[in-house]
């Protein structure tokens, strides 16, 4: 029985005996029994718990009545199959290069963190809440005593859905075996017998063999974890596509594993420091502590981490590769290089392409919403032979997108948003150009524009996104978002829809009360392959392209070929 409060691995509807009429949810904490399935005929199927406290449904779905000859059901649709997440991880020989790893790879989840530190023959671990800097390096040095262990994996996540009191438990590192201790704020595991950091997301269809009943989370990581222990890295690395870059360590070895999957679609690189090799999701995290890139973990590779600070790799299987766009458009720090190519030269390119396509004769000034689009807006107004000025500031780095619920977000943007003084003199009666990475959910827009049009008295603003509309329904009718670990899920829970989803440009153009303007996908194509990058070479799923395991299909589990079509239907 899986306690994970969300539906088991991609099951697309839950099923519930209707205890209270319609809406008038229990006061007290209480365990339903839950159902996954597509009709009442499999009442008696797989199930999980499914709680509910203090009247509010935690798992972001929506309620209807639905009708059964025999039994009053309520239909509960789920919104959050399975923790679409934007992780960063790391693999160091020291505690404290480990934490100085993830600490710069914080722009990348701030609602988590952890470590797993690995001895021979032993491995520990703490989860804490929060962001990296909510526990303090020197007691994490008392924690995990230096001669006791060789080598570290940390983490940090922002978890997008799910219970506020789940989310230690859906934190990294995941393990199999351990004794646990909660302490509040964090969680000691101790002599775990395997533990794993993943970035991405992994479709239960990949993994339909493992039961529920052996995971305790919610999570993807710890039912690869079994994957792994039952199959061994080799055929892991076979037999799941995608989407992980991620890293094992495992009681009964003395290296630590670093695994990419054949498609590259999340970001790893290979670094050195002090005379030993580590592995980070990017590379920004060996650089600016003091550290060196050395490669790109090649995708369907294998890298064996030796306590002693060196490495091995064994290529088992052929890249296909399947870059996921949104990394360079919006997710990795502007300074770090994804598979050779720097995320900067990416952004100039974009802009660069942008200003080529699209340059309206009644423009003043060009802009951006910080912080993001920054480099692009300088590149688009230097095309275009435009001022650009920075309107804008924020009081926190944190990025709102990131925000586990859709409330959250607007708060974040409501509070961290704000005009430069004197700006408002500056901008009235001008038309400005506004750049942003890309329009979501188009909240940080709405509140552009207010202070654009409300606060400076604007003319007139145009909205620009480097990137193309997401969340749409493409070509071939499927409903487009990731499940491959960016937080745009295809169906996305009530508050959080796809401002583009069955919307033509005019129609989103209305909706966010100034006119919006996105780059084509030519447009944007052109600006990767300028930088190196081939069409081919790149998941557009979220923008209309293709899904990326289709050509896998030889290599899937048992009975998973037949279920594509399935899978891409709905999006889990």
């Amino acid at each position: 029985m899986s306690k994970s409060g969300c539906a088991p691995y991609g099951s697309s509807r839950f099923f519930l005996p209707a205890v209270s009429p319609l809406g008038q949810l229990p006061e007290s904490s209480e365990e339903l029994l839950v159902v996954a399935g597509e009709s009442p005929q499999k009442y008696f199927g797989d199930f999980c718990l499914l709680y509910i406290m203090g009247g509010e449904l935690f798992t972001g779905g929506s309620w209807t009545r639905h009708s059964h000859p025999t039994i009053n059901l309520i239909e509960v649709v789920n919104m959050a199959e399975g923790i679409r997440h934007n992780c960063g991880f790391c693999v160091a020989h020291t505690l404290h290069d480990a934490y100085s790893f993830i600490r710069s790879l914080q722009h990348r989840g701030r609602e988590a963190a952890g470590i797993a530190a690995v001895g021979d023959g032993r491995i520990d671990v703490i989860k804490w809440a929060g962001g990296v800097d909510r526990f303090d390096v020197t007691d994490l040095h008392k924690i995990f005593p230096s001669p006791s262990y060789h080598t570290y994996m940390a983490h940090v996540r922002y978890a997008t859905r799910g219970r506020k009191d789940q989310i230690l438990a859906d934190a990294h590192p995941h393990v199999v075996g351990g004794q646990v201790e909660a302490r509040g704020n964090h969680i000691l595991i101790s002599n775990c017998e395997l533990a794993a950091v993943h970035n991405g997301q992994v479709d239960r269809l990949f993994y339909e063999n493992i039961s529920p009943d052996q995971v305790q989370s919610s999570c993807d990581t710890e039912a690869l974890l079994y994957i792994y222990r039952q199959r061994g890295e080799y055929d892991f690395l076979r037999q799941i596509p995608g989407a992980f870059s991620m890293a094992i360590a495992d009681v009964r070895k003395r290296d630590v594993i670093s695994l990419r999957d054949r498609s590259g679609i999340k970001p790893a690189v290979l670094g050195w420091k002090d005379g030993k090799y580590g592995v980070a999701s990017e590379d920004i995290a060996f650089r600016k502590n003091g550290g060196e890139y050395i490669e790109d973990l090649e995708p369907g590779t294998i890298y064996y981490l030796t306590p002693e600070g060196d490495y091995t790799k064994q290529k088992l299987l052929d890249p296909m590769p399947a870059y996921c766009f949104f990394e360079w458009n919006y997710i990795t720090d502007v300074d770090s290089r994804i598979n050779g190519v720097s995320v900067r030269r990416i952004r100039e390119a974009l802009g660069e392409a942008l200003a080529e396509e699209f340059h309206p004769d009644d423009v003043d000034l060009v802009t951006y919403l910080p912080r993001c689009p920054e480099v692009a807006a300088r590149a688009y107004a230097k095309k275009a032979g435009l001022q650009f000025d920075t309107v804008f500031y924020k009081m926190r780095g944190e990025r709102s997108f990131l925000g586990t619920t859709a409330a959250e977000r607007r708060k974040s943007i409501g509070e961290n948003l704000h005009l430069l003084p004197g700006k408002s003199d500056e901008l009235e009666g001008k038309t400005v150009i506004l750049l942003d990475d890309s329009i979501v959910r188009g909240n940080n827009s709405k509140r552009a524009r207010q202070l654009l049009y409300e606060g400076c008295k604007v003319k007139k603003a145009y909205l620009v996104s480097y990137t193309p509309p997401i969340g749409i329904v493409g070509q071939d009718g499927i409903p487009r978002g990731c499940t491959f670990g960016v937080d745009m899920p295809p169906d996305p829970p009530p508050g959080d829809e796809f401002i583009a989803r069955g919307r033509t440009q005019d129609e989103i153009s209305r909706a966010m009360e100034m006119p919006v303007v996105y780059i084509s996908l030519r447009s944007m194509f052109k600006a990767f392959e300028r930088a190196g990058i081939p069409e081919a070479n790149l998941c557009t799923y979220c923008i209309g392209g293709k899904y990326p395991f289709a050509d896998y299909a030889t290599g899937l589990p048992v009975g998973a070929s037949a279920q594509l079509d399935l899978l891409q239907v709905e999006g889990s």
